[in-house]
């Protein structure tokens, strides 16, 4: 089994694109991204050009606890389970991943829509496996205050390993179906849980059958240390930011270490860089799309995003000067991936040019050039062997994907990085990821020889 080509994801941060004032845009939908045919179109398009999936991310909150944050930021969504079961009815082969929190979900009901998506999907369900940091998230479920960074990662990893355990609750041959006997299943290979942690307390088994995959894919983002910890010891497929090819080789080798050290191979754990790509033809249409930008983004909101970000109100501070000194990351509370990210910016830059540099989802790498130069970058970074595939983050959709579908993508394939069809079979054997053993089954094998 090996899965030796490109993987390109269609990511959705917001519906309109990547920016928070992508739906500013002059072409940007409207009350149409609230429709199934504004993202079963775009579905079919990513289908008909062989992208591996579409991820849905995701929040479970409106962000207002800033100081204008409703009025300006287009964060209003639809939830992604839904979505995607119904992406699954008009999608034969492509990936379709969402995100769900740990920290808001219940773990039995949430172990049981993925498996349900899965079996929709002929096993195509993916999990995209977050944390939360929003107080208006918290808020919504009955919190005063969002859990403190190391138990919320606590408690996912705690999370992760029960869900997986209830997908394995059935074995695989457990369905009978033996009209004659009126047998409808063998209990011997359907299993309770009986599990009790220090986050949990969950009897089991599952009420849907194990999976088509084992075990839907499990994707993780987060670069902190409790986040990469999460990611080496769980996930399939683990979302980065990168700058450099240095830096993401760099990043490799990291997590390849602690891989091994988990006794994983780190050929089953796929990399996946957060990329802006956008084609233009020539650079007069490049200053024009960065004049547009500029129009598009408000200062208010870069403020507002920063201090969401920093867990603090900057529309005290002067917007012309520099940060005031940022939180230390052990006490900090909030995306420790960003607060590292925000430390990295030149110290020298004001409140309002860091904010501004934020909304541009300046965390990814932003590819921007003629559809052969947009090509030649992605196909450098893959061939370094710094990433194995991108989350294409478009900043105005559905515009910039359609121009990377139809000029992007034929020079991909025609390089040979990018697969000229689907492999047959479910989103694990496409990528080239073993099925999960069964947990039960393994140690039931074990009790028996």
């Amino acid at each position: 089994m090996s899965h030796n080509t490109l993987i390109l994801n269609l990511f959705f941060f917001n519906p309109q694109g990547d920016y928070r004032f992508s739906w500013r845009h002059p072409d940007a939908p409207e009350k149409a991204v609230f429709t199934l045919k504004y993202y079963a179109d775009l579905a079919r398009k990513a289908e008909a050009a062989t992208l591996d999936a579409i991820f849905v991310a995701d929040h479970t909150g409106v962000w207002d606890s800033v100081p204008s944050g409703l009025t300006h930021y287009a964060n209003a969504r639809l939830e992604p389970l839904t979505l995607l079961s119904a992406l699954a009815a008009v999608t034969d082969n492509i990936g379709l991943m969402a995100t769900a929190s740990t920290s808001w979900i219940e773990l039995y009901n949430l172990a049981r829509y993925f498996a349900s998506l899965d079996f929709l999907s002929h096993g195509r369900a993916s999990w995209n496996i977050v944390t939360s940091w929003l107080e208006e998230e918290a808020a919504n479920f009955g919190l005063d205050q969002i859990p403190r960074h190391d138990n919320r990662y606590q408690r996912a990893g705690e999370f992760i390993d029960v869900v997986t355990r209830l997908w394995d609750s059935w074995e695989d041959d457990a369905l009978l179906f033996d009209k004659q006997s009126g047998l409808f299943a063998d209990n011997a290979h359907i299993h309770h849980l009986n599990h009790q942690g220090d986050f949990f307390k969950v009897r089991g088994p599952l009420n849907v059958p194990r999976p088509p995959q084992g075990h839907p894919v499990l994707v993780q983002a987060g670069s902190s240390e409790a986040g990469k910890h999460l990611a080496a010891t769980w996930a399939d497929m683990h979302f980065v930011f990168i700058k450099s090819i240095e830096q993401g080789l760099a990043y490799r080798e990291e997590m390849n270490q602690r891989l091994v050290k988990l006794g994983r191979k780190p050929e089953h754990f796929k990399i996946i860089a957060g990329v802006l790509p956008v084609v233009v033809n020539s650079e007069a249409e490049k200053a024009e799309r960065q004049q547009l930008n500029a129009q598009l983004m408000s200062d208010q909101m870069a403020i507002d995003l920063l201090s969401s970000y920093l867990k603090r109100d900057l529309s005290q501070y002067p917007r012309d000067h520099p940060l005031p000194p940022l939180p230390d990351e052990d006490s900090f509370n909030g995306i420790r991936t960003t607060l590292q990210l925000i430390r990295d910016y030149d110290p020298s830059l004001t409140i309002l040019e860091l904010g501004r540099l934020l909304l541009q989802s300046s965390d990814s790498w932003l590819v921007i050039g003629s559809a052969q130069e947009v090509a030649d970058t992605l196909i450098r970074i893959y061939r370094s062997g710094a990433a194995d595939g991108f989350n294409l983050m478009f900043p105005l959709l559905p515009g910039d994907f359609e121009r990377f579908t139809e000029q992007v993508v034929p020079l991909l394939k025609a390089s040979g990085v990018m697969k000229m069809q689907y492999a047959p079979g479910t989103l694990r054997e496409k990528l080239g990821l073993p099925v999960p053993e069964n947990r039960f089954a393994a140690s039931s094998q074990t009790r028996h020889t």
